[in-house]
């Protein structure tokens, strides 16, 4: 009688194999370890090992890929932890269920939960090698297994699922036992065909006839079914996108069992033995994450929102498992149509070896909704690329948070000043320069000051009305209206139309120069705060998401739209009005009308040139371009940098940023019903001989 090296002979472990499963109630199908590990333990102590296992296997919900899509429901983006779409059994083709069963478990629907033949076929033959060579686990088992290494979230539980032990053997035993006895033949196969690796990323049947073979899982030929089916044993060293000889060869295994156990013809095998494996050239890629998405920036955006929602999990990690396993349909902003038009802009005039940068964002006025994300950097490591979204806040992956926006901010102190009654043909005398050194600003807080500050102007001086200032942007006028209205007014408002410090998420600073745009906004942030003056004063946050739904179909509850009157109509219109007079001849951005549409819009120049903009609106939407320095150590535009490959003379926000916002707008209005700004009321637009407002009341000072 043979024995092993440890005086232990093949009968004792046959014996052994038999008590234990016995013991348990069936053969045990599949105990493929060595049977040494048998030996030195009485049939009671075995027995023992099999009654305190769990007799139900608790499975999680399979790992299901999520879908993020566009407005008009074309793909952004496909998050997965592992690249699986399930589907019934009956939308599996009948020789694809064939092949599978034939080379992985040819009596499952004849045994129970264990198969006694393969069983013994495998312990012979590792018996004889003295290593494990063969597998006898049944289809069930393997579903065990499957699911066992589904549910393990660290390395140690992967490897309990995966170790090579007789009481994990017996475990896949009364796991498959319990299984068997709940589920039906035909749902063990369809969750196991669902669950299974087929390699190259993809997992479940459907994914890898979509990958491999750019078809359905019921549309799989026998040579398709073939190579899928021999992918399971081994989904890497079989992967014929790795080796074609090898696939081939396991494919052929396939169907020569097939023919052996009668399941196809002669025929049939010859034809599917000479068909070619596979079309590398025809093989789907499987795209996973923003990085391979169409709109990476806003994609990534997108997946910050979704993290932000408590209804996805308790903690941000269980949101992103959530996010990637949880099959869920998310229905985004983005309008493929406006983001080809500023993508259009972009290619028309940056190139991404420019050394300045260029973005460029698109709201839709009355509900907030983002349609267009856009910057003249593509997304990446290499060269002249960045992770960087120069559109969004520092608070989001990548996010950038934002530039000082110039003079785009006189927008709020002609809101805080027509909110106050001063009307638009308000006349302030505004010199060349003046000095503010000793001038006193009211805050929200109280008073300040700034004592070595003299502003001049770039523009046009003079004798001049609200809407004039706005045409030639001159500093002098607002500054001083900024003065008469208070800072706290024009913070107010701003704030109310979402304006706040992209870099530090705190209140914009109410410092003197305020009106001039210090802070640091982003191109999202202004474009949706000027939708609100096309929207007569109803602000809407910013909205990218609007619809999660579970593989269920069921709604995931999120933040949905959210929009309120900030502002009385007659205010915005007023806006409206006097930001349209930008637009017109002789206005700084009397250039970049285009068409019959109402406009409105302004310019934007920080100091030393570090950024300039255009943000601009029409009823039907509102969009900012800002082209600046994003790179240390900052320096002026006009020097040393370039864009649309050439270097920046003279930049301006009418001149540099401005025809990106008109090249957007162009495109994205293009099919859109023309809409027109409302007049504002006469008391807001003024008569001939104004009366000066009431200057601000000093606080009187406290007894002493």
């Amino acid at each position: 009688m043979r024995t092993d090296r440890g005086g232990r002979s093949w009968a004792r472990s046959l014996i052994t194999f038999i008590g234990v499963s016995a013991l348990s109630g069936a053969l045990a199908a599949g105990l493929v370890v060595p049977f040494a590990g048998f030996a030195g333990r009485g049939a009671a102590e075995v027995a023992d090992s099999v009654q305190s296992l769990p007799r139900e296997l608790e499975i999680d919900p399979v790992a299901v890929r999520s879908r993020i899509l566009a407005a008009d429901g074309t793909l952004v983006a496909t998050l997965y932890e592992q690249n699986r779409v399930p589907v019934p059994l009956t939308a599996v083709s009948s020789i694809m269920r064939k092949a599978i069963v034939a080379i992985e478990d040819s009596r499952f629907y004849d045994h129970g939960a264990l198969d006694l033949k393969g069983t013994l076929r495998a312990m012979v033959r590792n018996q004889t090698e003295g290593e494990v060579q063969q597998g006898g686990s049944s289809i069930t088992q393997q579903y065990v297994k499957m699911s066992l290494v589904e549910k393990a979230r660290t390395a140690a539980e992967r490897q309990q699922a995966t170790e090579v032990s007789y009481e994990r053997k017996l475990a896949e035993l009364r796991y498959a036992i319990a299984v068997e006895s709940e589920l039906s033949k035909d749902e063990i196969l369809e969750r196991y065909l669902n669950l299974a690796n087929f390699g190259d990323g993809t997992y479940g049947v459907q994914t890898a006839a979509q990958h491999y073979f750019r078809t359905t899982a019921d549309k799989l030929t026998l040579p398709q079914a073939a190579l899928l089916a021999g992918l399971v044993k081994n989904p890497s060293g079989y992967d014929p996108t790795n080796d074609l000889t090898r696939a081939k060869a396991r494919r052929d295994v396939v169907i020569k069992r097939m023919l052996e156990l009668g399941a196809i013809t002669v025929g049939q095998a010859n034809r599917a033995l000479r068909t070619p494996v596979i079309d590398l050239a025809n093989v789907e890629p499987v795209p996973n994450g923003c990085a391979n998405s169409r709109y990476p920036f806003y994609c990534d955006y997108v997946v910050s929102k979704l993290l932000a929602n408590p209804e996805l999990g308790a903690t941000v990690k269980d949101r992103d498992h959530y996010l990637k396993t949880g099959g869920l349909l998310i229905r985004t902003s983005i309008d493929p149509k406006t983001q080809a038009a500023a993508q259009a802009s972009i290619d028309e005039h940056t190139k991404r070896s420019d050394s300045a940068i260029a973005a460029i964002s698109v709201v839709e006025p009355g509900t907030g909704l983002v349609k267009a994300m856009v910057q003249s950097r593509p997304y990446g490591n290499g060269s002249f690329h960045t992770n960087y979204n120069y559109n969004v806040e520092k608070s989001y992956a990548g996010g950038y948070g934002g530039f000082q926006n110039g003079s785009t901010m006189k927008a709020f102190t002609i809101a805080a000043a027509l909110s106050r009654g001063i009307p638009m043909d308000y006349r302030i005398n505004s010199p060349d320069q003046i000095d503010l050194r000793s001038k006193k600003f009211r805050t929200c807080k109280g008073w300040t000051r700034d004592p070595t500050y003299q502003p001049q102007n770039s523009t046009r001086s003079g004798n001049l009305t609200m809407v004039e200032a706005a045409r030639y942007s001159t500093n002098t006028y607002f500054l001083q209206l900024s003065q008469r209205t208070g800072l706290c007014s024009i913070a107010t408002i701003a704030a109310k139309l979402g304006m706040y410090n992209a870099q530090t998420l705190q209140p914009l600073d109410q410092v003197v120069s305020m009106t001039l745009g210090v802070g640091y906004v982003t191109p999202l942030m202004l474009s949706n705060a000027y939708a609100t003056f096309a929207a007569r004063g109803k602000y809407c946050e910013t909205i990218v998401v609007t619809s999660v739904r579970d593989k269920s179909g069921r709604p995931v509850p999120g933040p949905g739209f959210n929009c309120k009157q900030v502002l009385p109509r007659a205010v915005a219109d007023g806006v409206n009005r006097v930001l349209s007079a930008v637009m017109m001849p002789g206005g700084t951005g009397g250039r970049l009308r285009f068409g019959t549409r109402d406009m409105a819009g302004k310019t934007g120049t920080i100091q030393q040139n570090l950024a300039v903009w255009y943000a601009g609106y029409t009823p039907n939407l509102a969009a900012a371009a800002v082209v600046a320095d994003a790179n240390l150590p900052y320096t002026n535009l006009m020097y040393r940098h370039t864009l649309n490959g050439k270097d920046i003379a003279d930049p301006t926000g009418s001149g540099t940023a401005g025809p990106l916002w008109q090249t957007a707008m162009q495109g994205a209005l293009r099919g859109l019903p023309v809409e027109r700004f409302v007049a504002p009321p006469k008391k807001l637009i003024g008569d001939p001989n104004p009366k000066p407002a009431e200057p601000e009341k000093k606080p009187k000072p406290k007894p002493r």
